[in-house]
């Protein structure tokens, strides 16, 4: 009998670039949750322990801010990115004036 294995999108996220095409999808197409989540698996990609490390938060607490249905405030997420190496930037929107 075959198996097949669940889809994790952390085992695809194994490139700068990968990361950045993936964050920047879910900003364009996504909304908070969606955003938060993604942010949560590129540091479970990445290493929870590495971007605790460098973002000053504790494991648990990342892991808290970071699931579904949670709310972490802007600041949190700002010390993610950068952790993540990645950070916000803003284009304007085609035919916005």
């Amino acid at each position: 009998m075959e198996t097949t294995s669940r889809f994790d999108i952390t085992d695809y996220l194994d490139s700068n670039e990968m990361i950045a095409e993936y964050l920047n999808e879910i900003l364009e197409n996504g909304n908070e949750e969606d955003l938060i989540i993604a942010i949560g698996n590129v540091a479970k990609a990445i290493g929870m322990t590495k971007i605790a490390k460098e973002s000053g938060l504790s494991r648990p607490s990342l892991y808290k801010a970071l699931n579904a249905g949670a709310k972490p405030q802007f600041s949190t997420i700002m010390k993610v990115l950068k952790a993540l190496g990645g950070r916000i930037t803003v284009n304007p929107i085609s035919g916005k004036e």
